[in-house]
């Protein structure tokens, strides 16, 4: 019964989303105040209904009903209840239903916080968002319902993979996909300024908070993401270069690109085009990654590698809304230059260098990602792209990005200011002294890389230019300052952990036992004993390992060898000691003897730094979020007004100042 329930509710939410995205239309052309408000209580409606569906089938997750297909392939009797919730999320069809949700809570959101907006203008976006939730809605209900039952049921299910059965698939997936999705707001956003002809600071500044919620989000999914691999998956690694974590870097990378040209847009009037194919591409990177994970045309741990049927109907939707939207850019957008003007010494073009650098990037990883899978689809034989071409091809980008990010203090709009010659010289000359003393703190470890030499001093460059040009006196009691000051503070952290991560770690193997200690740099590693473990739906062996520096005991490390019977599958749980300059990190290999066990050892020096990095954007763009009134009218939102049948040439309506 509860099923049916979820069924109707997903059927009903995508009836009502398909009105929400036509009854706006009908309203801006009857001119019917009736049917354009009509789209803020559906939105909301479709949110309750959506959420209805996942909480039902959470339900039917708790009590373990395995007449639905979809809980029987991911879950067991013995599945402990907060994994047996975050399965509804799980598998294909119940991500796709969360997927759905969320772009519904986002629409209802847009709906309840911007009665200021633009009647028109949010009529438009109300109903673009509509159209989207009930494409992906009857996308699930036809092809990945998790509703489906079959009778009768099995006696127990087949357990969900203990690759997931961790605390990261309960967080990790629902903030990823919030920020996948969040961008269909923008998105939203650029179609009703196609459409209603009008692209000026109002509409920028009424986007602009949505970009920033989103890209908080996917910063977090990627972030907790990265992390989940490095203590789960027992490599060592943070990164991959894997496809799946290609397709969420893909947006991330756009969507700051779209943050900096919206900023330039809602305070200069420039780069108003760059906004809308930004917001365009920005929204498509985000479906090109559900259809990745999907449709298993691309190999990797995180995809579900289902039916590639299915993902070719994902592909055809995102065919769909990208030709759409660039037609519509094509027939609407005013080719005329923008009323600012501004030199390539100022902010506006540091920034468009910036977007630049972005743009390329994005670029780079897509072809990398995608051009094995087009070369191999056209059967030219297989081709594999790694990690030596996205380093030799991104690395260099992100280090001149940063190299840009040194000239912040000094930018205004249309023009680069003096600084004191203190100011101008400390932060260079502290880059280049302290990312070679830093670097030098590794000269043991064998000869020293020039790139984690450079990495290091642009970093701590970056680091120097941020801190000595805040102004703390007045600057703390300001959210906004104090937000961009932390975000980029965490662009700086999080490549100096990377720099000291991919050049300076150790690594080795070895057969440990009592008699035989391994050493690994400074450190001794000890084995101290094993003993066995139940736990709820597993069996494991657990290793103790002491480590000494000098005479010193300095942490204990526990990995384990789990098997999990029902999938009959073996998992590594490394053992990992936790430390802010670095970690040692143990995964246990093949038992070789009675006390005789094959182990990996690792220390990885500063990786912490790279989550701590992460929080510090997603701290500073959290307080951006709340630092500015995002929903109040812009001072220009009285201006440039726009009859529905009258659309004025899409530019930009704001004088240079």
């Amino acid at each position: 019964m509860l099923a049916e329930l979820g069924y109707l509710s997903l059927l009903l939410a995508t009836a009502f989303s398909l009105l929400q995205g036509t009854l706006p239309w009908l309203g801006l052309r009857l001119a019917s105040p009736t049917l354009l408000g009509s789209a803020r209580p559906l939105a909301l409606l479709n949110a309750a209904l959506l959420a209805a569906a996942l909480v039902l089938l959470g339900i039917c997750f708790a009590e373990d009903d395995f007449t639905l297909i979809y809980v029987a392939q991911h879950a067991n009797s013995a599945l402990p209840l907060g994994f047996k919730l975050a399965a509804t999320w799980g598998g294909h069809e119940g991500s796709m239903l969360f997927f759905v949700f969320a772009l519904a809570l986002w629409g209802a959101l847009v709906a309840l916080v911007s009665k200021r907006v633009d009647p028109l203008i949010l009529a438009r976006v109300l109903a673009i968002m509509g159209l989207i939730v009930g494409l992906l809605g009857l996308y699930t209900l036809l092809f990945s319902s998790p509703f489906d039952r079959s009778f009768p049921g099995p006696l127990e299910g087949r357990d969900l993979n203990p690759m997931l059965q961790d605390i990261g698939l309960i967080i990790h997936p629902p903030l990823l996909y919030l920020g996948y999705v969040g961008f269909a707001v923008n998105f939203a956003f650029a179609m009703a300024a196609l459409h209603s002809g009008r692209l000026d600071g109002a509409v920028a500044h009424w986007s602009r908070p949505w970009a920033l919620g989103s890209w908080v989000f996917l910063t977090a999914g990627i972030a907790l993401g990265s992390w989940w691999a490095y203590y789960e998956l027992g490599w060592g690694g943070w990164w991959f270069w894997d496809p799946v974590e290609n397709a969420s870097l893909l947006p991330w990378l756009l969507g700051t690109a779209l943050l900096h040209a919206l900023i330039v847009c809602e305070q200069r009037g420039a780069y108003g085009h760059a906004v809308l194919l930004l917001s365009i591409f920005t929204f498509s990177l985000s479906l090109l990654g559900t259809f990745v994970v999907r449709s298993g045309v691309l190999t990797s741990v995180h995809a579900f590698a289902v039916d590639p049927d299915r993902g070719l109907t994902l592909l055809l939707l995102l065919g769909l809304l990208l030709t759409t939207a660039l037609t519509l850019f094509a027939l609407r957008a005013d080719t005329r230059a923008p009323y600012a003007r501004f030199g390539l010494r100022s902010k506006e073009g540091l920034l468009g260098a910036a977007i630049l650098l972005l743009v390329v990037a994005c670029a780079s990883v897509l072809l990398g990602t995608f051009y094995p899978m087009v070369f191999q689809s056209l059967h030219l034989g297989s081709l594999s792209v790694g990690a030596p071409y996205f380093n030799t091809i991104f690395v260099p980008l992100a280090l001149a990005l940063m190299m840009l990010m040194t000239q912040i203090p000094r930018l205004r709009w249309q023009r680069l200011v003096k600084t004191s010659r203190l100011n101008t010289l400390l932060p260079p000359l502290f880059g280049l002294l302290g990312g070679g003393l830093l670097s030098l703190c590794y000269r043991e470890q064998g000869p020293l890389g020039w790139g984690g030499i450079l990495a290091n001093m642009i970093a701590l460059w970056l680091l120097a230019s941020l801190l000595l040009s805040f102004p703390f006196r007045t600057g703390l009691t300001h959210p906004a300052r104090l937000g961009s000051l932390l975000a980029h503070l965490g662009v700086a952290v999080c490549a100096l952990g990377i720099a000291q991560v991919s050049h300076f770690s150790q690594e080795g193997g070895a057969v440990l036992s009592p008699e035989h200690p391994y050493r690994l740099g400074a450190y001794e590693f000890r084995y101290e004993g094993s003993e066995p473990l139940l736990g709820p739906n597993y069996t494991a062996e657990r290793i103790t390992l002491s480590v000494h520096k000098g005479e010193k005991e300095v942490a204990r490390l526990m990995p384990e060898r789990r098997h999990y019977s029902v999938r009959t599958m073996n998992m590594n749980e490394p053992g990992i000691q936790w430390g802010l300059f670095g970690d040692l990190y143990v995964v246990l290999g093949e038992k070789m003897g009675p006390d005789a066990y094959a182990m990996r050892l690792h220390y990885k020096p500063l990786v912490r730094w790279i989550w701590f990095g992460g929080l510090l954007m997603m701290a500073g763009g959290a307080l951006r979020l709340l630092g500015r009134r995002a929903m109040l009218p812009h001072p220009a939102a009285s201006t440039n007004q726009v009859a529905p049948h009258t659309p004025a040439p899409l530019h930009s309506s704001r004088e240079p100042s």
